[in-house]
């Protein structure tokens, strides 16, 4: 008898999406990567056809799909300022009709779910680090709202289909996270950096720079991702890595590693951009038995390689 677990992945051709496949791949599970190309990218999926468990369906995740699956991991959301600024009202509904759609489905066929969310419903936090019970700090009416805010209805939704329906619900809240396979122009800070300094450009630093983030390498948020699926936890958890850098630190960090005699220059920094980002991730160590292994330096140097390789 065939025991392999199916997974329908949202978001599959992604930078995390794409990472994932290749980890269930690999323990020879099925994967059925759903993805309509905003953000993800063909490129990211390519060597995954090779196995005879991949599947691939272009599909927007505001429309609804019938599939038979066991369990879907819903990541389909432009997760990058550049990104879902370029269409905030469709990024707000891939949100919620991307997350009710994919939730209807799990109830109907019993499967279970999990949801990628993100350290962005906390906002710019009061209280630091973050922790689960911390509710967040957000504006409702700015331009980082269409994310912030739809990932809060989307954990929303998520709850209360496991109270209504029983429907298994996990809840991941990733704290920033980089690696190979992040698109060139993803606007995110690490990417933004290591291409500056690729290109021997100028590298941009918003702000003063005072401002700080916790950065996971992806490897570790993806064994972070599939041990809070196996769990039996029903609520919000914090994925990230707690080692704090400010945006200053990190950009002295890739000079040092790709070109020291590169200069800095310095914009106005955006609406809504948090001070502080740094997770708890007390409850992962203690429920998933998790923590990161990957430090920022070693990250950086797998990333700048593939960077190179793929510029």
């Amino acid at each position: 008898m065939d025991n392999k677990k199916r997974n329908l992945i949202t978001g599959g051709a992604g930078f995390l999406g794409s990472h994932l496949a290749l980890k269930l791949l690999e323990r020879g599970e099925e994967v059925i990567c759903l993805d309509n190309f905003f953000t993800g990218t063909k490129n990211n999926i390519k060597d995954l056809f090779k196995y005879q468990n991949f599947e691939f369906i272009r599909h927007d995740v505001t429309e609804p799909i019938k599939l038979e699956i066991d369990n879907i991991w819903h990541l389909a959301c432009p997760a990058s300022p550049v990104h879902y600024q370029f269409n905030p009202i469709k990024t707000t509904k891939t949100s919620f009709m991307g997350t009710y759609n994919m939730l209807g489905l799990a109830k109907r066929v019993g499967a279970k779910i999990l949801l990628a969310s993100t350290s962005e419903v906390y906002g710019d936090p009061k209280e630091h680090p973050q922790k689960e019970s911390y509710k967040g700090s957000v504006n409702t009416i700015g331009i980082r709202s269409c994310y912030d805010e739809g990932k809060r209805i989307a954990e929303t939704l998520c709850s209360d289909y496991s109270r209504v329906h029983g429907v298994k619900v996990r809840i991941m809240r990733i704290f920033n996270t980089y690696g190979p396979n992040m698109r060139f122009d993803d606007g995110r800070v690490i990417s933004n950096f290591i291409i500056q300094a690729l290109k021997n450009e100028k590298i941009t630093i918003y702000g003063d720079g005072s401002q700080t983030r916790s950065f996971c390498y992806v490897d570790d948020l993806i064994q972070g991702m599939t041990l809070l699926m196996e769990s039996d936890y029903e609520y919000p958890l914090n994925i990230g890595n707690p080692n704090e850098f400010t945006i200053k630190e990190l950009a002295n960090l890739v000079k040092v590693l790709i070109n020291p005699n590169l200069e800095f220059q310095y914009k106005k920094l955006p609406q809504d951009d948090p001070k502080q980002r740094q997770p708890s991730i007390q409850l992962a160590k203690e429920l998933l038995n998790w923590e990161p292994k990957i430090e920022l330096e070693e990250g950086l140097l797998k990333t700048i390689s593939w960077f190179k390789n793929n510029l």
